[in-house]
């Protein structure tokens, strides 16, 4: 059994097949998926999959992209919707220098109200760094996010943070990079995070793992994920399956840690 632990279902690329695609995730192993809304849009159908799907969950925030758009009363409701049963963490929110949408001090004015939120509500939070990792570092700690603790989504970054992030009660999730030929930062992130802060998603269905690299990517190829990263660690597939599902039920108190 798999937790993909961050994925989008809620975008327009599954609209034509979403429920086939969720059967996909199950018939391959995947059992329990977490669907991470980010904005005006998104957020809405992440809840109602998460209502109509006992094993898949939802996330509520507002992506750094975005920022610039959020207003007070979209803070408000984000806190509303962390009462749902099924909302289990506070993202993805972070800071994005790739894209220049939103400026820098309003992304991070931005993700800074969401770490206070989620202070205030005692929920965990989903990072998205992109070219920003210094300045994440800096916020995190300013803002004590150790005391809510949280997940580097989709992590893609030097293996030297690893400890920085760890030390802040905080996951490394692993995404599709970790399979390409050429990508030699997630695996030797692989190999070196310990096994029981380890996280495997997709981001679908944005970057599909070799052997489906450019195409459009979905849930039940996390397995692809979980499958490289036990041959990075030179260990049995089921048993880093059984760990990483472990560490998902732990951190999102779902499942058999529900």
């Amino acid at each position: 059994m798999l937790v993909d632990t961050h994925v989008h279902l809620n975008v327009e690329q599954f609209a034509e097949d979403r429920e086939e695609t969720i059967q996909r995730a199950f018939d391959a192993g995947v059992q329990y998926m977490v669907v991470v809304g980010f904005n005006r849009e998104t957020i809405p159908l992440a809840l109602e999959l998460a209502e109509q799907n006992e094993t898949i969950y939802a996330a509520v925030g507002w992506h750094p992209v975005d920022a610039i758009d959020m207003q007070d009363e979209d803070l408000e409701w984000i806190e509303e919707l962390t009462a749902h049963p099924k909302v289990v963490a506070i993202g993805e929110m972070g800071l994005d220098y790739h894209w220049d949408k939103s400026p820098k001090d309003v992304q991070k004015d931005v993700f800074r109200k969401q770490i206070e939120l989620a202070k205030k509500v005692g929920m965990p939070i989903i990072i998205h760094n992109r070219e920003a990792t210094v300045d994440i570092i800096e916020v995190l700690q300013e803002e004590n996010a150790k005391d809510v603790g949280g997940i580097m989504h989709c992590y893609n970054d030097d293996a030297k943070h690893v400890p920085t992030f760890l030390d802040m009660n905080f996951y490394i999730s692993l995404g599709g990079p970790v399979t390409f030929k050429n990508a030699t930062l997630p695996k030797d992130v692989a190999v070196e995070v310990p096994l029981d802060r380890l996280l495997v998603e997709t981001d679908a269905p944005f970057l599909a793992p070799h052997p489906n690299r450019g195409k459009r990517n979905e849930p039940a190829y996390v397995k692809l994920v979980a499958e490289k990263i036990a041959e990075l660690r030179d260990m049995p597939f089921d048993e880093l399956s059984r760990k990483t599902t472990e560490n998902a039920f732990t951190f999102f108190k779902i499942g058999d840690n529900a």
